[in-house]
């Protein structure tokens, strides 16, 4: 099966919410043969066709029609933004294709950020941590710099500001990823600077102090948060049966056989109850 992403992005200003307003029905355009995701000034056309034949041939229509609806608006693609990912299972193979138009050609990339988040090929987060580590350990720089010039409470905050907000974005999609233990080890190493203690000083009682969570407990507490947000998106186990027992109000848990491939639905599955049943 092929599927594959069409971006489109550019840096937001005044400019921006013009074409905003000039793009809002372009995904009408093409919505029959694709699924369109606009947020801000990004702009994707998700296509998945099982036969590589079909998929190719609407990977260029779509293109295209792409193309004749900007020029119908007097508007021009930016080439250099524009990047084609296709999307693959690891027992599949890459299909061979390259998108153009007007002999101007679109590039093929391995990985791309949407909504700052990294995303490969294969939907792996080693691409994403790879790039949160750097951040990090930017960060890590940062504090230990400051840290013979401020108080602890200063230096808690620079830690939520500058470290807490980076881990926390997207957590749900990349914080059951083995490639996590190198952000729970920055992690660690952070807070022993704040705490002025030995590289290896066990950080149990670092983390009680500051009031910070590891980052198997983070991760938890955001796919928490996201079931109660999202209740919605979710079967209960009293919306599928009327039999009055203790996992009335647990997730119905056979709905991850639909959901096989969808891990920020499967985490709080096999989470939720298990938080519900200790609580209780």
């Amino acid at each position: 099966m092929g599927k594959s992403t069409t971006q489109r992005s550019t840096g937001f200003s005044s400019w921006s919410i013009i074409v905003l307003i000039y793009v809002n029905n372009l995904s009408k355009s093409v919505s029959d043969k694709s699924s369109p995701i606009l947020f801000a000034d990004d702009t994707n056309f998700i296509i998945a066709k099982r036969d590589e034949r079909e998929f190719k041939f609407n990977s260029y229509d779509i293109f295209n029609e792409i193309n004749k609806w900007f020029h119908s608006d007097l508007l021009m693609l930016y080439y250099n933004k524009t990047y084609f990912l296709q999307f693959l299972p690891k027992s599949d193979h890459e299909i061979n294709m390259q998108v153009s138009f007007s002999n101007r050609k679109i590039a093929t990339t391995q990985s791309l950020k949407f909504l700052g988040l990294t995303i490969n090929t294969s939907l792996t987060s080693k691409y994403h941590i790879g790039e949160l580590t750097s951040r990090l350990n930017k960060a890590c720089y940062a504090i230990r710099s400051i840290k013979p010039l401020m108080s602890l409470d200063v230096l808690r905050s620079t830690y939520f500001a500058y470290v807490h907000a980076i881990i926390s974005y997207g957590i749900i999609f990349w914080g059951n990823s083995s490639h996590s233990e190198e952000i729970f080890k920055i992690r660690k190493r952070k807070v022993r600077i704040i705490m002025n203690s030995s590289k290896n000083a066990s950080c149990r009682q670092l983390f009680k102090e500051l009031n910070i969570l590891p980052i198997q407990s983070q991760y938890i507490c955001s796919i928490l948060l996201f079931v109660t947000k999202n209740k919605d998106q979710f079967l209960f186990n009293s919306q599928v049966h009327k039999i009055n027992t203790r996992q009335t109000s647990n997730l119905y848990l056979f709905i991850i056989q639909e959901l096989r491939s969808t891990i920020i639905y499967q985490q709080p599955l096999k989470i939720y109850p298990v938080i519900r049943i200790n609580s209780n």
